[in-house]
């Protein structure tokens, strides 16, 4: 079967349309909330554009952790479906914690409750879309579940702007609905996911153990130091969010960036996946670095809106063309039964890097102000593409 087959999308397996719509849903249901977030932390419970940061890099590197664990556990036990419902679960149920918030530690702990679902359900979910998917196909089917959960993405914040227009900013509200394509979500994966049978007899070992990480190969601990690489110059997208606020645009339509955001990556996502199944992986990437460098320098050089929204459009850009790559580059570099535990150290690595970004972009925004942050970020970015050339005899190519 051709990878250049033109209806590659009819080729691509139902499941993997199934966890598509699961993440879509979930989506809805977190970007509600993640869209309004920093305004709701910073206007209404008065915490400081640094404890943003602390926040989100927590969370957000938590989510990351978590995988290592859930990855390893879903080797050993050589099943997928249920840690990703139980993990899906924990997230929906983490809903309510928000809109009840008194304070910031309450919102950390509904974050840090909410990642650790992510972390536990992200690992498994995308070791079962290489499960499912041929491997000549894996770059549109990782690209087309990110172009569906990204979608999720663009709707989540475009009800969150509907909801405060029409229930006058108030963000508890616009919390509660959240909770239902949450609660969908889980259902959705419960009924309609198969797991596949296995093309060999599972035997359970530990795969953290020494003989199972020497079968990681020198390639896929080369993706690992590229993902953290990038993770160390994609700070969190809540100082997205943040900007757009100091454009003086309302409070209620300040979500729309993260619409603009999400529909430019769910416009790239599928396109450049399906495109990374034919092109050199590391030349993909650094075309992807110079967009980001490109949406840095934007949005440090104006907060006017329409010098804002083309920052946030290149910054959607640049998370379609490599986020569904980076995880196909993962799939592709490790052994069918220790793909768990490969996405899991991938991500552990990536999650300390994201924490660290974005502890770093909160000091600097406080002490420097939002230019500055964006300017290192275009920083981190180049010294990123340099190792990345510079490396290029090591990189990856697709077959």
């Amino acid at each position: 079967m051709s990878i250049n087959n033109p209806n590659t999308l009819n080729q691509i397996p139902k499941g993997i349309w199934v966890l598509g719509f699961v993440s879509m849903l979930m989506d809805i249901s977190s970007e509600m909330i993640h869209s309004l977030l920093p305004l709701f932390l910073v206007t209404t419970l008065g915490a400081s554009v640094f404890s943003v940061g602390v926040i989100e890099g927590l969370a957000e590197s938590t989510a990351l952790i978590v995988k290592v664990f859930s990855g390893v556990w879903s080797d050993y036990i050589g099943k997928r479906k249920g840690l990703a419902v139980f993990g899906y679960a924990l997230g929906a149920f983490s809903k309510p914690l928000f809109a009840i918030a008194p304070s910031a530690g309450i919102v950390l702990t509904a974050r840090l409750i909410d990642r650790v679902g992510k972390g536990i359900r992200g690992t498994p979910r995308d070791a079962l879309v290489a499960d499912i998917t041929p491997p000549h196909l894996r770059g549109a089917a990782f690209g087309l579940r990110q172009a569906l959960d990204t979608l999720g993405a663009l709707l989540g914040p475009l009800l969150a702007v509907g909801l405060m227009l029409l229930w006058a900013n108030d963000f508890r509200a616009v919390f509660w609905v959240a909770v239902i394509p949450g609660m969908l979500a889980v259902l959705l994966l419960f009924l309609g996911i198969k797991e596949p049978e296995k093309e060999y007899v599972h035997i359970k070992s530990n795969p953290i153990r020494k003989a199972n990480l020497q079968r990681l190969s020198a390639s896929y601990w080369r993706v690992v130091a590229v993902g953290a690489v990038f993770m160390l110059a994609r700070f969190s997208d809540a100082f997205l969010v943040l900007r757009a606020q100091q454009t003086g645009i309302p409070i209620a339509i300040t979500p729309l960036v993260m619409v603009m955001m999400n529909l430019t990556y769910t416009l790239t996502a599928y396109p450049f996946g399906k495109l990374a199944d034919r092109l050199n992986h590391i030349t993909l990437l650094s075309i992807g670095l110079i967009v980001l460098i490109a949406a840095d320098l934007v949005l440090a050089y104006n907060s006017h809106w329409s010098v804002v929204l083309t920052g946030v459009a290149l910054w959607g850009i640049h998370m379609g063309m490599t986020q569904g790559l980076l995880s196909a580059m993962v799939a592709d570099t490790a052994p069918s039964d220790l793909r768990g535990t490969a996405f899991g150290i991938f991500n552990l690595v990536s999650g300390l890097a994201m924490l660290i970004a974005s502890g770093l972009a909160g000091y600097i925004w406080d002490r420097f102000g939002a230019a500055a942050t964006f300017y290192t970020g275009a920083g981190f970015c180049l010294l990123a593409l340099i190792g990345l050339v510079c490396n290029s005899t090591l990189s990856l190519k697709i077959k």
